[in-house]
């Protein structure tokens, strides 16, 4: 008897230890995703032609990722943008379309990204700003972030919080009893190491995180601050540039492009029209575009430290990587400054896609949205796409079929519930409306005119077209549901 219990005692150590393998190997098969978010970044880098901004690292990525060279934000705005990003949902169906929004009071049983891996038994951890914070202002705070998306979450400030006081600012912004940084002409280029900054310290958790937890399946999203304003970064990044190769528009040019622009499309830029304060001189502006691809720079830097990171750690083979930013950015184009509005260099953002096994050093030219980060991810993750999500499994692309992908973008701006403009990109035109074309229509020809110089909305032999891109406009213009007010309280 005790030979056949030995032998019974063996072949069950044998079928367990099968088991435990079997188990073991799964779930060393299940993908890592590193998200990487930068902050108000628009397409000023190497990878997408302008080669005077240095990102060497983010070139590393693109000959790793395929690129969109045409992938587009929800609404211009770090709120809206940044919840509709986590939800894979469109503003109107979350409700969210001020900076001050709640999600979770508009839409309180919503999954986010970073919840749904939560939910599959995955590390969810952020450092940085994903959700929205205010810049300066909420730096080493959990700003507007949502804690049910997180297992852990770091907030960590550095001297471009602490020393907000050798900040130097421009235009009448200054003269305010305190200064609004959080949208300001701003810059400030201290002799300092990366990791006295923010965003290093972003970087550097984010690495200890990918090392606490390598032995396990994680979501890790980092989020980098820069290169919203005020613009800081190391001097040394701010040393990589020369003011005299800064160039501006010229501002009577500037104003001409604006001549055929709808009223209501810049209706927020023309009350100190150029640069957005008044007092700002061209002088100034530049120093403040070099300053912002000073911070670009420095951003650069952190990204190649997490790409080593994950080559040391032999954790990139198995890593989904995704590089985007919330919203394009306007530098003195138009003589305009800062986002929200529905121009292409608001609407576009970068965006990198490294899947394990996928292209790499491809580049895309179909229309993307940023919702559609949310499906690709959870699908090259191996799990099935929740099908209440607006955006699509960028798969096809990436799998060189692009015959059955969409052929446009939707982007929107709400100023108020009364002020709203819907914009619809193909690979050809861009066409807005606003307030439904009641207050104005833009038509643009990306073909031979990518600065959207011309507005081609009245010339009578576009008819059928604007007919035909208004009636699809339609289909999400129409699905917004202004928020109910607050009731008053009682006394």
């Amino acid at each position: 008897m005790r030979g056949k219990n030995d032998i019974y005692c063996f072949l069950l150590r044998v079928l367990v230890s099968g088991i435990v393998f079997s188990m073991t190997t799964v779930n060393s098969q299940k993908k890592n995703i590193l998200f990487i978010a930068a902050d108000d970044l628009n397409c000023d880098i190497n990878a997408y032609g302008v080669s005077q901004v240095k990102t060497p690292n983010l070139d590393r990525l693109a000959a790793m990722s395929m690129q969109f060279n045409n992938a587009y934000c929800q609404q211009p705005l770090c709120g809206p943008s940044r919840a509709s990003v986590m939800t894979g949902l469109r503003p109107n169906n979350i409700g969210v379309f001020r900076l001050n929004d709640k999600l979770r009071k508009e839409k309180p049983d919503v999954i986010t990204l970073g919840q749904f891996f939560k939910n599959k038994g995955y590390y969810s951890g952020r450092v940085g700003k994903i959700y929205h914070y205010g810049n300066p202002s909420e730096i080493g705070t959990n700003g507007h972030d949502d804690e049910a998306t997180w297992s852990e979450r770091f907030n960590p400030a550095g001297i471009d919080k602490t020393r907000e006081n050798e900040i130097i600012s421009y235009g009448n912004n200054t003269k305010a009893v305190k200064r609004q940084l959080g949208i300001s002409m701003a810059w400030w280029d201290p002799v300092s190491e990366d990791e006295e900054h923010t965003d290093g310290m972003v970087a550097t958790k984010a690495i200890e995180m990918m090392e606490s937890h390598k032995k396990e399946p994680f979501f890790i999203a980092a989020g980098f601050f820069n290169p919203h304003c005020p613009y800081i970064a190391p001097k040394k990044y701010f040393d990589m540039y020369d003011i005299k190769d800064i160039e501006m528009q010229d501002l009577q040019e500037a104003k001409k492009d604006l001549e055929d622009v709808p009223a209501m499309a810049i209706s927020r830029d023309l009350k100190a029209w150029p640069y957005y304060f008044d007092g700002v001189s061209v002088k100034e502006a530049k120093q403040c575009k070099l300053a912002y691809y000073a911070s670009i720079s420095f951003v650069d830097a952190q990204i190649g430290r997490l790409l080593d990171a994950l080559e040391e750690k032999g954790l990139m083979d198995n890593t989904i990587v995704i590089f985007w930013s919330d919203h394009g950015y306007f530098l003195g184009e138009k003589g305009l400054w800062y986002k929200r509005k529905a121009f292409e260099r608001s609407a576009r953002v970068p965006l990198f896609v490294k899947v394990p096994k996928g292209p790499e050093g491809e580049i895309s030219k179909e229309p993307v949205e940023l919702i559609d980060m949310y499906p690709t991810i959870v699908d090259y993750a191996g799990f099935n796409v929740p099908k209440e999500l607006d955006g699509n499994s960028m798969r096809p692309l990436l799998t060189g079929k692009s015959k059955d992908w969409k052929d446009f973008a939707i982007t929107q701006i709400h100023y108020k519930p009364n002020e709203q403009g819907y914009s619809l990109r193909t690979k050809k035109w861009r066409y807005t409306e606003w307030n439904k074309g009641e207050a104005g229509r833009e038509l643009y020809n990306h073909v031979n005119d990518p600065e959207e110089v011309t507005n081609l909305a009245e010339d009578k032999k576009y008819k059928k077209l604007i007919d035909r891109m208004s009636r699809k406009l339609r289909e999400y213009s129409d699905t917004y549901k202004p928020n109910p007010s607050k009731k008053k309280k009682k006394h």
